[in-house]
């Protein structure tokens, strides 16, 4: 296989590498998956889409990909939500494992190679632990266990933290049986009432961290090649990760990692125990899938995105043009033949400049400024052609309609029938707007009336009347089409 022209930014080093897999043609990747003690948050959402994208991307450039995202079915927050709602802590894990995937199926994210969960992976945990333990890196204290972060000479190489700034305000708080403050649990004993597993150290159960260092060397191996998550994942999660891995192995644990920026509310940071999340499933109550995902890749993957209420319907906006310039194109080219020859100006450029931009560090927002690119060519070449040659046009206009399919495929956007989505966005809009669907249907036979009256005075009057319900229409080759107009500014 040829070289790789993908550039990626590698937190460890930050700055941008060029992707060089560990195995030539292969590509291995391990993202952390969700805590499953509630339902995800758009943060949560964005992260997943954005590593979907890469994986995406990787698969359309040739490589084989080994995906593994993981659940934490495992985990004080699940403990404390099984006690306040009376069900038992796996149960809930279980219920709540299902609504992920409900909810990422609609954004149209694929599932995962492996999706192991922390409750299937506790032998591999313990061995590792048990390693750590032989290897001096880790203590046991009344049946918990610690990784002694002073062992570790290159702890907090990832996220370059100073360990004296780290160890100041930090106690060994009262019942903590750790020795130093930075140092933290791998196993931790039984409790009534938790869920728990046979160990040397007695029952108990995993702390978070340990848990990805034993799936990813499951399922991927020692060493693998991306590492990625959401940016406060940095510190402590993945510093202590690549503490435990490399203690127990001697070997890098990931050749890069990656990290998507935070999504923000009107300009304050999400976070749960503030209490400022929108529930995936609740923002995809109030808007389009996919116009919420093409909002999520609007902006780069590591830069911050704010989350407002404009935002999405300017993404919804922009959905409707594409989607309205697919059907136009459709309408013109499906199923005729245009014949062999040559095409009109340039076409294949979009593909490049929409590679360019994705082999650059996965720059999604770059790569929509290509597919923006190219609609504008094709509602020129639909609305007012630059030639009149129409076996010319027809032959790019298909042309350019196979490579939305391309970009589509990666992007997980545009994969829909267009007429399809634009009628459940209408529909969506009129019970939103309260719009009575049947006077508009008499509106438009009225106005049909009258064209072929050639009253065309009174076909203007009608489409007035249309327009004060909040109705445009648009009349082309195949007939006149309504939608409801974009909201006043």
């Amino acid at each position: 296989m040829a070289p790789s022209s993908i550039r990626l930014f590698n937190t460890m080093s930050m700055q941008k590498e060029p992707l060089e897999p560990l195995v030539p043609g292969e590509v291995k990747v391990y993202v952390c998956g969700p805590t499953v003690y509630s339902y995800i948050h758009i943060g949560n959402a964005r992260t997943f889409t954005s590593f979907d994208v890469v994986v995406r991307y990787l698969r359309y450039r040739g490589f084989k990909v080994t995906y593994v995202r993981n659940f934490t079915d495992v985990d004080d927050k699940i403990i404390k939500a099984a006690h306040e709602t009376g069900e038992e802590p796996v149960a809930l894990a279980s219920r709540f494992v299902e609504a992920f995937r409900e909810d990422v199926h609609a954004l149209h994210l694929r599932e995962p190679d492996v999706s192991p969960r922390v409750s299937e992976t506790i032998p591999e945990i313990v061995a590792i632990i048990q390693t750590l333990v032989d290897k001096g890196y880790a203590y046991e204290a009344k049946g918990d266990v610690y990784f002694a972060v002073d062992k570790d000479e290159d702890y907090a190489k990832l996220s370059k933290r100073n360990l004296d700034d780290l160890c100041q305000g930090e106690r060994v708080q009262p019942g903590d049986l750790k020795r130093q403050p930075l140092d933290f649990a791998l196993w931790k004993a039984a409790k009534p009432g938790e869920p728990s597993w046979d160990s040397p150290w007695g029952k108990g159960r995993p702390g978070w961290h340990i848990e990805c260092s034993a799936m990813s060397e499951k399922f991927l191996g020692r060493t693998f090649d991306i590492h990625g998550g959401a940016l406060d994942l940095i510190f402590p999660h993945h510093e202590n990760e690549i503490a435990q891995s490399e203690s127990a192995t001697g070997q890098t644990m990931a050749k890069y990692w990656m990290h998507c920026g935070f999504l923000d509310l009107e300009g304050a940071k999400m976070s749960k125990s503030l209490g400022n999340v929108v529930r995936l499933r609740d923002a995809l109550a109030k808007v389009d899938a996919e116009a919420l995902r093409f909002f999520f890749l609007s902006t780069h993957y590591r830069h911050p995105l704010t989350f407002a209420e404009k935002s999405l319907q300017d993404a919804e906006g922009r959905m409707e043009y594409f989607y309205e310039t697919l059907r136009k194109v459709d309408e013109r080219v499906a199923g005729k033949d245009f014949g062999k020859g040559p095409l009109h100006g340039d076409p294949a450029r979009f593909l490049t400049e929409f590679e360019s931009a994705m082999d650059d560090d996965f720059n999604t927002a770059g790569a929509l400024g290509a597919l923006s690119g190219q609609f504008g060519l094709m509602n020129e070449l639909t609305d007012k052609p630059p030639v009149k040659d129409k076996p010319l046009v027809g032959r790019t206009l298909q042309a350019l309609r196979e490579q939305v399919r391309e970009m589509s495929r990666v992007l997980g956007v545009f994969e829909d029938d267009p007429g399809a989505w634009l009628l459940r966005r209408r529909d969506r809009a009129v019970r939103e707007r309260g719009i009575d669907v049947a006077e508009v249907e008499r509106l438009l036979s009225e106005r049909t009336a009258a064209r072929a009256a050639k009253d065309f005075a009174k076909a203007d009057e009608v489409r007035g009347a249309l327009k004060a319900l909040g109705v445009d229409i648009m009349d082309t080759p195949a007939g006149t089409s309504w939608k409801v107009a974009a909201p006043a500014a």
